[in-house]
């Protein structure tokens, strides 16, 4: 499903990513372990196309990506849930949940939110409620039901876990492990 190849990234003159190589099949659930510092969420981004990688390549589908621009790249069915959560602060739940619904079928539109609202059901209590005044495990469930909206294939989720209490991260990765069937 997603191949990197000798994938070597930089921020200006610094090299962030040394020759990377990784294979993730269908239905994997693949985490990277490392120090702040270490490259992981520069991984995340390259493949989005922002850093380019410098050289190697980055196969999604079959597909290279690498080359492509970032609005090209996450159109293909791939969606990122960034580190902090980043949700719209002063839009309700249904705002943003319809912001990463932005370009699904009409015909999907509805569908998708419904499967969302099933997965997070704190949403659905939410869903006139600013992203901004909710907890922060549920500003997390917000932010993967966003991704989720665009009906992705592959799903990045950068530092899910960072700032949760405990039993939200252990109900934020029973979700993942719904997903991945």
């Amino acid at each position: 499903m997603l191949q990197f190849d000798n994938v070597s990234t930089f921020y200006g003159k610094i090299q962030a990513l040394h020759g990377v190589s990784i294979d993730v099949q269908q239905g994997e659930i693949v985490t990277l372990i490392g120090a702040n510092g270490a490259g992981k969420s520069t991984l995340l981004m390259t493949l989005c196309g922002s850093p380019r990688a410098h050289s190697g390549s980055i196969r999604y589908m079959g597909e290279e990506l690498v080359g492509l621009e970032s609005s090209v790249i996450m159109r293909k069915s791939i969606a990122v849930v960034p580190e902090g959560r980043r949700v719209f602060a002063r839009l309700t739940v249904e705002e943003n949940l319809s912001m990463g619904g932005f370009f699904t079928d009409k015909a999907d539109y509805q569908v998708q939110m419904d499967k969302v609202l099933e997965l997070f059901p704190r949403l659905k209590e939410r869903f006139n409620q600013r992203g901004g005044t909710m907890s922060g495990g549920e500003q997390q469930m917000l932010a993967i039901g966003r991704a989720l909206m665009s009906k992705p294939k592959l799903l990045l989720l950068d530092e899910p876990s960072l700032g949760l209490a405990p039993i939200i991260i252990q109900q934020i990765f029973e979700i993942v492990e719904q997903l991945r069937r």
